[in-house]
């Protein structure tokens, strides 16, 4: 922890801004001015001109101000970033600040490309952009498939981010070009492909108001591509927040929408299916049994499917149901049903997340069979995961595990998992 920067909270104050005013003016969230004036984080050198103008110092008398630096350790920078030096570890997080804030920016530039109506078709040849053209397009679209796969395999979701966001650049200048109809369409369908794939990001770092944004910028980009099955996907992973947070009557309305759309898809295709899955959660959690065993029923229908595609946007291919069924089981307090399709799951070779999810499901099965053996030990699995991958909806699903624990329970290995979920909690930003 480092100490407390009263002249520079004094300085600020004298100005007349607030954090929040002050985090505008400098270009910065509010959060990173409380990180700078709790001595947590150092501003960058490039930044110091812009925040020494707000003040109304000079960059001496700004180095001043933030004279009561963070505590380091001798091996640590005082300026981050210079040759044969080691960054600061709080930069991370004011880098990661600017990122999402970039990224938010070329969100808006993409949604005005997206809703400005199609250029006349009577342009002359000349101005149809020559830049973007058939394989140009398949370019594009390999790198979207292989940006997909990074994500699959990455540990830490959110290094996938920086190479999404120069991808969607990249799409979004295409867009603001003169392009044919079917061009156009083209770079709407994979925009919307990205953007859901962005979306997936954030929801993995817990940042679901970034990634319903992310979500709703893919739906209209659907629209406009006329590709109803990634039309209806992005309304499921909009919907899927909804669920995910518990708020099941939001998400019913949303998720009959997305299933009309696919319904008037590709019959090929795994999305209806995949709809049918995200509404059985629903309507577990909504205590409708018979509702959702009729989705689950329409959920296993991927499995007559000759060849279920996996695409970057569309993966369901019935190797997840064993846990679908299980998580609904659990949510609907049949826990006998449960525990035959969990333990089913777990001996599937799942993802390390997924892996993580059907584990907390097996602990909170062993919660309320009163066994503490069965919760510490799959628990435990789930830890090691959150602590090796980072994942905040490993974390999250965790925590609500731990709001079922007593931490005064005699139990010690209960105790322990108690402590783990409260240190992991600690070190993940909600």
């Amino acid at each position: 922890m480092g100490e407390r920067r009263d002249a520079f909270v004094a300085q600020r104050c004298l100005m007349g801004y607030t954090q929040e005013a002050f985090a505008a003016a400098v270009g910065v969230e509010f959060t990173t001015v409380g990180r700078w004036e709790r001595g947590e984080l150092t501003p960058q050198p490039w930044r110091r001109p812009r925040i020494a103008k707000a003040l109304g110092v000079t960059l001496e008398e700004l180095g001043v101000l933030l004279s009561a630096a963070p505590r380091r350790n001798a091996r640590t920078a005082v300026f981050p970033n210079q040759p044969g030096e080691h960054a600061h570890p709080g930069d991370a997080a004011e880098e990661d600040d600017m990122n999402r804030r970039s990224l938010l920016r070329l969100f808006s530039m993409a949604g005005a490309f997206l809703s400005l109506p199609e250029f006349p078709g009577d342009l002359p040849e000349a101005t149809i952009s020559a830049t973007t053209n058939s394989i140009t397009v398949s370019a594009f679209s390999q790198l979207n498939r292989h940006l997909w796969q990074a994500y699959a395999l990455a540990p830490s979701k959110a290094t996938v981010l920086p190479p999404v966001r120069a991808q969607l650049e990249v799409l979004s200048e295409a867009l603001a070009q003169h392009q044919t109809t079917q061009t156009r369409q083209h770079l709407c369908a994979l925009s919307a492909d990205l953007f859901q794939l962005a979306g997936e990001i954030f929801f993995d770092s817990n940042r679901y108001g970034d990634a319903a944004h992310c979500y709703t910028l893919a739906a209209t980009a659907s629209k406009e591509a006329s590709v109803l099955d990634l039309w209806a996907c992005a309304l499921a992973r909009h919907a899927y927040i909804a669920v995910y947070e518990g708020r099941f009557g939001d998400a019913a309305p949303l998720l009959d929408l997305a299933s009309t759309l696919a319904r008037r898809g590709d019959p090929g295709l795994s999305t209806r299916h995949w709809i049918a899955a995200v509404q059985a959660e629903t309507y577990a959690g909504l205590g409708d049994l018979d509702g959702c065993q009729r989705s689950l029923d329409a959920a296993a229908g991927v499995l007559q499917l000759q060849q279920p595609p996996n695409r970057g946007w569309l993966r369901f291919d019935g190797s997840r149901l064993a846990e679908l069924r299980g998580n609904c089981y659990l949510t609907l307090g049949r826990a006998d049903l449960a525990e035959t399709a969990l333990t089913e799951a777990l001996k599937s070779g799942l993802t390390p997340r997924r892996e993580a999810g059907v584990a907390t499901d097996l602990a909170l099965l062993g919660l309320k069979r009163h066994d503490p053996d069965q919760v510490a030990a799959y628990a435990g699995t789930a830890v090691s995961i959150a602590r090796r991958t980072g994942s905040a909806v490993v974390i999250r699903k965790l925590q609500g595990l731990q709001r079922q624990l007593s931490p005064t329970t005699a139990h010690p290995r209960i105790r322990q998992l108690h402590d783990d979920i409260r240190a992991l909690s600690a070190s993940t930003p909600t």
